[in-house]
């Protein structure tokens, strides 16, 4: 095998471990964010049970307090039914008296209605709360482990990443500037063996001059297909 292959076999791999830890530091914000955004979702449905329970109970007075306003409607009706001498205002007075009594039985009812879904909304608001505390408790941990792999991801990759420059800079530069062209067109996949005279990156039938060159392993072969640079080992025989 060519020298220079050798050299840009090596410097392919490193490329490959930058490229993959590149991706990895990019995608840990992503996971930091779906990780916030879950732990936020639920307290804020924490919280909206509890704007829901609060309105409930509100409700629940607001009717205690109309109970209570009729109720005292209906004393007044009473003490005006005990000093009237009309029997027309005492009927009128009674009647009064009977509709308001039957407004605030409706009232009662509607009362125990609300108090047992209040009852209901803060047992659930108890446990959407915990839900979002142990959820929160998880996410902490989660976004501890995420700092910590992205610090260890970021030293790595600094050193992979000098290690390629020291790598690169053993390169012909002619050599090297066709590589990185194809780093930038290709990806990672640039220096590719030739295993049944096929090319190992596009998968093509290689020319059978191209396909010899390469096995010679006297000059840089490039598939005419894709342009990437071939190699050769006994291993890939046909």
């Amino acid at each position: 095998m060519l020298p220079v292959i050798e050299q840009l076999l090596v410097l392919q791999d490193r490329d490959r471990r930058r490229l993959r830890l590149e991706a990895e530091l990019a995608d840990i914000p992503l996971q930091q964010r779906r990780l916030l955004d879950k732990a936020a979702q639920m307290a804020a449905d924490a919280d909206a049970l509890k704007q829901q329970t609060r309105h409930l109970e509100s409700e629940r007075k607001e009717l205690e307090l109309e109970v209570a306003s009729k109720q005292d409607f209906i004393r007044k009706c009473e003490a005006s039914q005990s000093q009237t001498k009309s029997n027309e205002e005492y009927r009128r007075y009674a009647h009064q008296v009977e509709t308001t009594r039957t407004e605030i039985s409706a009232l009662e009812d509607n009362q125990l209605l609300l108090m047992e879904r209040t009852e209901a909304a803060a047992r659930e608001l108890v446990r959407a709360q915990k839900v979002a505390a142990d959820e929160k408790a998880v996410v902490d941990r989660h976004l501890a482990d995420l700092t910590a792999r992205s610090a260890n991801l970021e030293r790595e990759f600094n050193e992979v990443s000098d290690q390629r420059d020291q790598l690169a800079d053993a390169v012909e530069p002619s050599v090297l500037a066709r590589y990185d062209r194809l780093l930038t067109s290709r990806g990672d996949n640039i220096v590719v063996g030739v295993a049944g005279a096929t090319c190992g990156g596009c998968h093509m039938k290689l020319p059978q001059q191209v396909f010899l060159v390469a096995k010679a392993q006297k000059e840089i072969a490039t598939c005419p297909m894709c342009f990437r640079i071939l190699y050769y080992t006994r291993d890939m025989e046909a």
